[in-house]
């Protein structure tokens, strides 16, 4: 699921960027990868494997507690299904440039931030492409603390780039196997009286 939704931000963005660069250009404007094993390619030492030269890479993923449901079941015509509560999951995502032009680097850089300023909500409707199970995708600028931007440049291992940094939210993941069912609940007996139940 990871996968499919950090492809589909990278088509979404890199069709925006061609959109606003060059159309007539037919190489990746962006592309998904990690940014500490593009090093070299980010150098100007690597053999051509980042053509873009701007990268998206995941650095974090963190549980969202507040959307997960307490309850272990599924109501499903007259009967309960029982698994697990799905897990909703928030993705920090690092969109990264480094072109050989550092004014370049800074304008698309630019133009990332103008995209998510102007689509910063996927739907199913209105976002073709969204992977299935995905019902909606949430972007929210998250800008880090010098501290903690030091931080997460040392444990990428590379220098400083041009970059910024989204939380993507709303990503649900779940495994679909249940672990039983059972009937619901008609009529409870009580002392040889019956009470109804909804």
């Amino acid at each position: 699921m990871i996968d499919q939704v950090l492809t589909f931000l990278n088509a979404q963005l890199d069709t925006y960027l061609r959109l606003k660069l060059d159309p007539s250009d037919s190489n990746s404007f962006i592309q998904l990868a990690n940014i500490a094993w593009n090093d070299t390619e980010t150098k100007g030492g690597g053999n051509g494997n980042a053509p873009s030269n701007a990268f998206i890479t995941l650095v974090n993923i963190e549980e969202d507690r507040v959307s997960k449901s307490p309850e272990n079941y599924v109501r499903q015509d007259n009967s309960l299904i029982y698994k697990n509560p799905k897990v909703y999951i928030n993705l920090y995502v690092l969109f990264a440039v480094n072109l050989s032009s550092y004014s370049e680097s800074l304008k698309r850089i630019s133009y990332i931030i103008q995209f998510f300023q102007y689509q910063n909500v996927f739907t199913q409707p209105g976002s073709p492409g969204l992977p299935a199970g995905v019902e909606k995708l949430i972007l929210d600028l998250n800008t880090l603390s010098f501290q903690d931007m030091n931080n997460l440049w040392g444990i990428l291992g590379s220098k400083y780039l041009p970059s910024v940094m989204y939380k993507v939210r709303m990503i649900s993941i779940s495994e679909e196997f249940s672990q039983g069912n059972a009937p619901l609940l008609h009529e409870i007996m009580v002392n040889d009286k019956t009470v109804q139940t909804l």
